[in-house]
């Protein structure tokens, strides 16, 4: 195994082992990303075949972001004892190992366990992986980094579900897709470790419940972001079935939404560079605010394919560009505390949005979905505001 004695910060200075270090973080979390990406529907495929309620599958599906949650406030103290590079190949082997187990063992009551330590697993490479990133990029490349690294990890989880349209739904050949990209993502670090910076050790030791109070507004940001894709990717199929719309319609808007997710980053994070993060954070809330009003107006004529190519964007460019705001706040240990408590917070977003939205929508109806949706990024833009103006 590699010299796990990683290269400090001032070692990544020279260009092109920067940008070998940058290629190879962002490819990790992409190939991890796709296979967590593969794992969501596959499970749910398969336990709707045996004929699981929609309660259990949606309880199953959310023991992995509880995962997240639970591991979160450790992983900056792990990190710092045994090293960023040996706990993400650990963890990338440790996740491969619980698909194995999720595979062997086909019966939703014994996946609970397994999907909630996938998660926990997972976590620690994402935080670790955005802290080495924000570590290597320039402050003058951050936008455009940052807004690349959301795209690919985005184009990630969108490559996922494809893969089941080749490898099927059924026995081990999407598992092993699966395990294997999990793999894959340890041997990568391992490829790369000799040029990525140490974890943070210098300054004040951060908690993840401190940034809470340092930074309450970026991880509303997070929390919102969060609540949008998991809103909807778990309910608009039931808006869209209360407005008689072919379930096909609904699916394609999906990936238009998806695509829209991936495609705007990079051009964020310019604007970012451009105007300042801030400015531009506040623009993809009021954006957000703008494509929750216009849904119901849109549905049903050619505008909603624009509209939901750009709300895909804007609304994912709210975790883009608080993670950019992150890398101009934080620095030291704080900075990997802040990706834990971003990590810990998105988790938060997707187990809390849905049933809050599912409940607005047996209150007042399908408009449940733009109502809860419009407040959430309504009051994220008011509180942008105030803060600007105080």
């Amino acid at each position: 195994m590699a010299d796990e004695r990683l290269l400090p910060l001032a070692a990544t200075t020279g260009g092109r082992v920067r940008s070998a270090a940058m290629a190879g973080i962002i490819a990790t979390v992409t190939v991890f990303a796709m296979a967590q990406g593969l794992t969501y529907p596959l499970l749910s495929f398969i336990l709707e075949r045996q004929g699981v309620i929609s309660g259990l599958i949606g309880l199953s599906a959310a023991m992995t972001p509880l995962g997240f949650i639970v591991s979160a406030p450790v992983i900056p103290a792990l990190s710092r004892r045994i090293g960023g590079g040996r706990l993400a190949i650990l963890c990338s082997i440790l996740a491969a190992v619980s698909l194995t187990g999720i595979a062997s063992i086909q019966q939703v009551w014994a996946w609970m366990p397994l999907r909630f330590l996938l998660g926990a697993f997972a976590n620690p490479l994402y935080v670790i992986s955005e802290t080495w990133l924000l570590a290597v990029t320039p402050a003058r490349r951050r936008g455009r980094i940052m807004g690349l690294y959301s795209s690919v990890v985005s184009g990630g989880f969108a490559i996922g579900p494809l893969t089941l349209g080749l490898a099927g739904t059924e026995g081990w050949p999407p598992f092993l897709i699966g395990i294997a990209a999990f793999l894959l993502c340890g041997l990568i670090v391992l490829a790369v470790s000799r040029r990525l910076p140490d974890m943070p050790q210098e300054g004040e030791a951060t908690s993840v419940a401190a940034v809470f109070v340092l930074a309450p507004l970026l991880l509303f940001a997070v929390f919102v972001a969060a609540g949008f894709e998991q809103i909807l990717l778990a309910l608009f199929a039931v808006y869209g079935a209360a407005l008689a719309s072919p379930e096909q319609h609904i699916a394609a808007l999906i990936t238009c939404f998806i695509a829209g997710n991936a495609a705007l980053q990079i051009v964020l994070g310019r604007l970012a560079e451009q105007f300042g993060s801030r400015p531009t954070l506040l623009f993809c809330a009021l954006a957000s605010l703008a494509g929750s009003l216009l849904l119901p107006v849109a549905f049903g004529t050619w505008l909603i394919w624009p509209l939901f190519f750009l709300w895909g964007g804007v609304s994912f460019g709210l975790y883009t560009l608080s993670l950019i705001q992150l890398g101009e706040r934080f620095t030291g240990q704080s900075l990997i505390a802040g990706n834990a408590a971003f990590a810990l917070v998105w988790g938060l977003g997707g187990i809390a949005g849905s049933p809050a939205t599912g409940l607005a929508m047996q209150m007042i109806g399908h408009h449940g979905l733009p109502l809860s949706l419009g407040l959430l990024s309504g009051v994220l833009a008011m509180f942008l505001v105030v803060r600007r103006q105080a």
